[in-house]
């Protein structure tokens, strides 16, 4: 049984997900913060208060605007700056473009510039867990899974979703890069969790079986 205990919060008007991801050292990572909306922010903040935890990490599966949006809030919150992929850091630091051109906003929140900037090599650490990273271009070109192999979870941003998965249309993106990473995320164990950025959880043993786009 996992220890980690993972909640979802739906945020946007994308319906993006929001993870915040903790243990019982009480530590947590924020994953994908899309928080827009007052009584978004407020969930996730009373939730985060109610069971007493600690956040160490906010982390970003890619730059896209609807996975960012809360990043602000958190950072006035907690004082946490998003972590990201090298890749896309361009998407936060000119986040007014995007918010723009992609959502027909001509005003957000301004976002932090990004604490680090990860590579396949870094190691997300809290409490007693720790996430290792696979880089998966395709849905952009810094899109990255966060997986834990001693919980069998990852968290896959908007590369893989159950049935389907990410749109490879917007900037950045690439059918084939995404396809060559997907044959690199099938060889985690068939009970591995996926997280997804949109919908429902699912698992790496029924996307092989039933998504037309992964096979091994």
């Amino acid at each position: 049984m996992s220890q980690l205990k993972i909640q979802r919060f739906v945020c946007n008007m994308l319906q993006e997900n929001c993870y915040v991801v903790s243990d019982e050292s009480r530590e947590c990572v924020i994953i994908d913060c899309g928080a827009i909306f007052p009584e978004e922010k407020k969930e996730i903040l009373q939730y985060i208060r109610d069971n007493n935890l600690i956040p160490k990490h906010l982390l970003a599966t890619h730059g896209h605007l609807d996975h960012n949006f809360g990043n602000r809030f958190i950072f006035d919150e907690f004082g946490l700056k998003v972590e990201i992929h090298h890749d896309d850091a361009d998407f936060i630091t000119n986040y007014e473009f995007q918010a723009e051109k992609f959502f027909g906003m001509s005003a957000v929140e301004p976002l932090p510039e990004p604490a680090r900037l990860l590579t396949g090599d870094d190691i997300i650490e809290f409490g007693n867990h720790r996430l290792t990273i696979i880089e998966t271009p395709g849905h952009s070109r810094g899109s990255i899974f966060f997986y834990c192999k001693e919980e069998n979870v990852c968290f896959s941003g908007d590369s893989l979703f159950e049935g389907t998965i990410g749109r490879t249309d917007l900037m950045g993106g690439s059918m084939f890069m995404l396809i060559q990473s997907l044959r690199t995320i099938v060889q985690l164990p068939d009970e591995t969790v996926v997280w997804p950025g949109h919908g429902q959880q699912t698992t790496i043993g029924k996307e092989v079986a039933t998504n037309m786009y992964l096979e091994r």
